[in-house]
C-alpha cells in the first residue's frame, strides 16, 4: 500500500511525495483522508527548524495530527468499522520517512484505538477537534477559568469559546495584531496597553512568546495562575522577587488527550460549542509548500486546511 504525503525533507523544505505505507494489522484501520490541518505551533517550529529536542525529531518527516477522513479497511481487532468518520492525530506508517505527527497523508495505517469517531456533519470543521480538545485539556480540572488569554488566534478563540460554553464568565482576550482583533463571540479583545487590570486570578498564553512572563506576573492578583498552553522554542525566564510577592503560580498544559476529545465532543453536540469561522484557508496538496508558507506568515491566517478529497 502508498499514500500520497507531505514530507518536510529538511527546514523550510516540502515536498508531495509517494510513500509506502505499513500493512495493517487485526488492531489496525486504513483511513482516507479527506482534510488535514497546518498547526501554527508545533508544526511551525518543525518548518522553521526551531524545533527543540524532541522524541522522534528529525528529518525526513511527515508531519499533522489534525486530520479527518473514513476508514476504508478495519481489522477484527480494531474497534472499528469500515465506513466510520474519525478524527486522526498523526499515523507512524512510513517507514524510514518519521511520522511527526504523520497525519498529513492521503491514507494512513494506525491502531483503531488512536482513531476518535466524530460526526461526518463536522466536515472539514473536524480537524480543528485537536485545538478544541488542547484547549479544553488546559482547563481541565482547574479551580480558576481563564479570565485573561493571551493571543487571538484559533488556539486563543477556541479558549475563549470554550471558557464562554462552560458557563463562566467571558474572559478578556488581549491581541497585538489588529488583523485578528475581530471574530469575538461572547467575549471582549483588546490590546495590552489598553487594559489596566493587574488582578487576573488565572491567565493563559497561547502566544508561543517567551519574553512574556514578567509582563504576565505583574497581571497577576496574589495567588493567581499563569498557564502556559502554547508552545516555546526558547528557553522561559521570569525575574523571581515579583514571582514571590505575588505568590504566583505556574503551569504547564500539555497536549490534549481521549478524555479531553470526549469532554469536547459533548459540548459540540449539545450547541454550546461551535467551530465555526475559524477555517480560513485551504490549499491543495500539491501546493503544500506555498500553503505552509501562508500558514506561517499571513496573520489573515488563522487555519490553513490541505483538501485530500480529490487524491
Amino acid at each position: 500500500m502508498d499514500a500520497l504525503a507531505i514530507v518536510l525533507e529538511e527546514p523550510k523544505r516540502i515536498a508531495l511525495s509517494r510513500l509506502d505505507i505499513a500493512v495493517p494489522g487485526d488492531q489496525d484501520v486504513v483511513v482516507e483522508i479527506a482534510w488535514s490541518g497546518v498547526s501554527t505551533g508545533t508544526e511551525r517550529l518543525l518548518w522553521s527548524g526551531a524545533m527543540p529536542a524532541f522524541p522522534g525529531m528529525g528529518y525526513p518527516l511527515v508531519p499533522g495530527y489534525e486530520s479527518i477522513g473514513r476508514v476504508v479497511q478495519a481489522g477484527p481487532a480494531s474497534g472499528r468499522a469500515e465506513g466510520d468518520w474519525v478524527f486522526v492525530p498523526g499515523a507512524q506508517c512510513f517507514g524510514a520517512v518519521r511520522g511527526l505527527f504523520g497525519g498529513s497523508a492521503s491514507r494512513v495505517t494506525l491502531p483503531g484505538a488512536r482513531v476518535t469517531p466524530v460526526d461526518e456533519n463536522l466536515g472539514e470543521r473536524g480537524v480543528l477537534l485537536a485545538l478544541a480538545a488542547t484547549a479544553y485539556h488546559a482547563m481541565a480540572n482547574v479551580t480558576e477559568a481563564p479570565d485573561l488569554i493571551i493571543g487571538h488566534g484559533a488556539l486563543g478563540r477556541l479558549l475563549a469559546r470554550i471558557a464562554v460554553a462552560s458557563g463562566g464568565p467571558a474572559p478578556t482576550v488581549w491581541e497585538i495584531n489588529p488583523m485578528r482583533m475581530d471574530g469575538a463571540d461572547g467575549y471582549p479583545v483588546i490590546r495590552p496597553e489598553d487594559d489596566t487590570r493587574r488582578d487576573y486570578r488565572a491567565i493563559y498564553d497561547v502566544s508561543g512568546d517567551s519574553s512574556l512572563l514578567d509582563s504576565l506576573v505583574g497581571r497577576l492578583s496574589k495567588g493567581g495562575e499563569i498557564v502556559l498552553a502554547g508552545f516555546y522554542a526558547e528557553r522561559l525566564s521570569f525575574n523571581f522577587a515579583p514571582a514571590f510577592m505575588k505568590e504566583a503560580r505556574l503551569r504547564i498544559a500539555a497536549e490534549f488527550n481521549p478524555g479531553a476529545l470526549e469532554g469536547v465532543g459533548h459540548l459540540l453536540n449539545s450547541g454550546a460549542l461551535s467551530l465555526d469561522g475559524l477555517i480560513t484557508h485551504y490549499s491543495a496538496p500539491n501546493a503544500a509548500g506555498e500553503a505552509y508558507e501562508t500558514a506561517f506568515s499571513d496573520a489573515n491566517c488563522l487555519k490553513m486546511i490541505i483538501d485530500w478529497s480529490a487524491h
